[in-house]
């Protein structure tokens, strides 16, 4: 489902950013442009300035020394300009390199005026010309800031066009006006003009091309001034010296009818910067405008596909989480309840199961979702009730194992208690020492074969009719245990202290060391022996014995699954364990059946082998019959064994505490 729905949100956010992208780029572009434009005005209004110095300049150099005034004050608008453009980094590489001799240009031109002739009008002129001719080539507005709009792209050709042909004009201005101040031209300086006038037709032709209707109105209307006719006459006049005869025209009319033409020129100039300035205002609003509807459809539609996929998942994982919910319920509760209710019913009640009650299948079923999810909650429901009735079939069938080998103890309990019985006379009336003894080894076998039937009660559920209401000593407990095993030659009954244990536990805890001692004589070298040890730990107010062997020990990890065995007396034990296990099983259950306090552990033995400790609280001892008898000094590997086994409570306890089992 997350791949369903991750993937065409991931392909509608890669094309929404592709568009926002676009339009942002856009934006940035047109941003780019508008301040390119400013910048573009900028540089044309020191070129306007820098084009006036040179004709003054240009003038007085010819001989008009009445230009000087005008041109200290063209200076001073000069200098402000390029203070203003210090600060833009395309214009300061273009001033360093072509202005950086605009003080000694200056200075040599003043000297010329007052002194014997140092400035060359021909080599300044050039100086100025190549300076405005550095700067018209400063073209800041990119191309792929104006290919996507053919206005804007137009309305930038014109005003380069029409800068082009305001720099012929003011070229021609500043040459002419130098040659009518001298009187005739000099040189090359007549090429000069030709050259210059065909540049400024061949601008002003470029500019019609791409120039709005009132933009070569404006260009129309320049050209038809009085003073612009009267330029065009003095251009006429300067025509006639092509030869370099003397010209009798006045520099300052000239240059006066020529700067009203300049003037004009630079008035259209602004004229359609700002008409491309507006336009690129124009287009950086529409890119914002544009930037902020692909944001705000971008979101709506991002917003519109995560709510339907979320529908879209809800109306999946709504009656899923239903469905789950409903079989963690059937698992958690109804399934154990129901079959613990099957395992505590009698035998002959046949009514294990409740009705079944089909489910409804239909698509608007009480789960909701699709027709498939319903069906998959009937399954559920076959799957629970088919389980159920496998449940009672097996607690039915446990109940009659449980019940039959509950029936052949018994009746094995039974022969035997019969059979022990005969023995009891035959020994008895036999006076022969050898029959006597197998008597005696007979005598032994029966009793093993009734531990071995109690075993069978015991791990049936079924307490074994073997009570007795008289407390016993504990070395008689012991002796009653080691009765019942094969090889009781080679227990040795160590130190046991003296105490009483209650008459309803006696046979429990012989029987329950029978088991202990029997597999401490399995597990270890038929010529070692198997201690049996008691005492009495008044700190814990408890009565312990140890039977410690002397064998081939247990693995760690095995030893904690014996633990495990032997601290758990359920059910589910019983099913799980092995076989070979089976006296483990025996062993806590009997110890369970002696109430809270009563436990056993394994330990390692020092020195090789296996000890097992049984622990009895205080409330399975009897009050002694005596005074208090002399305690017997415990042995060293019976004080570590109590040691290890208090320790070992402990560690259970905290496990206990933590919810981990042993």
């Amino acid at each position: 489902m997350a791949v369903v729905i991750t993937v065409p949100i991931c392909l509608l956010l890669v094309v929404a950013g592709l568009a926002v992208y676009g339009r942002a780029e856009a934006l940035g572009d047109a941003r780019t442009t508008r301040a390119e434009v400013g910048l573009s005005l900028h540089i044309q209004a020191l070129v306007h300035q820098l084009q006036r110095e040179r004709g003054l300049t240009n003038g007085m150099l010819g001989g008009e020394s009445d230009f000087r005034t005008p041109l200290v004050a063209t200076r001073e608008r000069v200098d402000t300009a390029l203070r203003g453009m210090r600060s833009e980094h395309a214009v300061e590489d273009v001033i360093q390199r072509h202005l950086r001799r605009l003080p000694a240009i200056r200075a040599a031109a003043d000297r010329d005026n007052v002194g014997p002739n140092t400035a060359d009008r021909a080599a300044t002129l050039t100086f100025y010309t190549t300076a405005v001719d550095a700067l018209n080539a400063v073209d800041p507005v990119a191309d792929t800031a104006t290919r996507t709009d053919r206005r804007l792209r137009d309305g930038l050709a014109a005003l380069r066009e029409l800068a082009a042909a305001k720099e012929s004009v003011a070229l021609e201005r500043g040459l002419v006006n130098g040659v009518f101040a001298e009187g005739a031209f000099r040189d090359r300086e007549y090429l000069t003009f030709t050259e210059v006038r065909a540049t400024r037709v061949a601008a002003l032709a470029r500019f019609r091309q791409v120039a709005t209707a009132p933009q070569r109105a404006a260009l129309k209307n320049t050209f038809a001034t009085d003073e612009a006719q009267r330029a065009t006459a003095y251009e006429n006049q300067a025509q006639r010296g092509a030869d370099g005869s003397a010209l009798r025209a006045d520099a300052g009319t000239w240059w006066d009818a020529m700067t009203v033409l300049v003037d004009d020129l630079y008035a259209v100039q602004q004229s359609v910067g700002d008409d491309v300035r507006d336009r690129a205002d124009r287009l950086r609003h529409e890119a914002e405008l544009g930037l902020a509807a692909y944001l705000v459809a971008g979101t709506l539609m991002a917003a519109l596909v995560a709510g339907l996929a979320a529908f879209a998942s809800r109306s999946l994982t709504r009656p899923l989480g239903a469905l789950a919910e409903a079989a963690h319920d059937v698992a958690r509760n109804r399934l154990p309840a129901t079959v613990a209710r099957i395992q505590r019913s009698p035998q002959d009640h046949e009514e294990f199961l409740p009705p079944a009650e089909p489910p409804d299948t239909s698509a608007a079923g009480p789960l909701g979702g699709a027709t498939e999810i319903a069906a998959v909650a009937a399954s559920l429901h076959q799957v629970e009730h088919t389980a159920l009735h496998l449940a009672a079939q097996q607690a039915g069938l446990r109940r009659n194992t449980t019940e039959s080998l509950a029936n052949l103890g018994r009746r094995n309990q039974n022969l035997v208690r019969r059979q022990l019985s005969l023995i009891t006379r035959l020994e008895q009336q036999e006076l022969d020492p050898d029959a006597l003894a197998e008597l005696f080894e007979l005598d032994h076998l029966a009793t093993r074969m009734r531990r071995n039937a109690e075993s069978l009660l015991v791990l049936a559920g079924q307490n074994p009719p073997r009570p007795t209401a008289a407390p016993a000593d504990a070395l008689e407990v012991v002796q009653s245990a080691v009765a019942e095993v094969e090889q009781y030659r080679r227990v040795l009954i160590a130190a046991v202290e003296p105490v009483r244990v209650r008459g309803h536990a006696v046979a429990d805890v012989a029987h329950l060391l029978a088991e202990l001692i029997e597999n401490g004589l399995n597990f270890s070298p038929p010529t070692e022996p198997v201690e049996v040890h008691g005492w009495y730990d008044a700190e814990d107010d408890t009565y312990c014995f140890a039977v410690i062997d002397h064998g081939i020990g247990m693995p760690e990890e095995d030893k904690e699954r014996a633990n495990a065995r032997l601290s758990h007396s359920g059910e589910e034990a019983l099913l799980s364990a092995s076989t070979r296990f089976l006296g483990h099983l025996v062993v806590g259950r009997l110890a369970h059946r002696l109430g809270e306090g009563a436990q056993v552990q394994l330990f390692d033995t020092t020195g090789g082998g296996l000890s097992a400790l049984l622990a009895l609280p205080g409330r399975l001892l009897a009050p002694a019959q005596a005074g208090p008898a002399t305690p017997q000094p415990a042995r060293p590997a019976v004080s570590s064994l109590l040691n290890g086994f208090r320790a070992g409570v402990a560690r259970a306890e905290a496990r206990s505490t933590q919810g981990v089992s042993s």
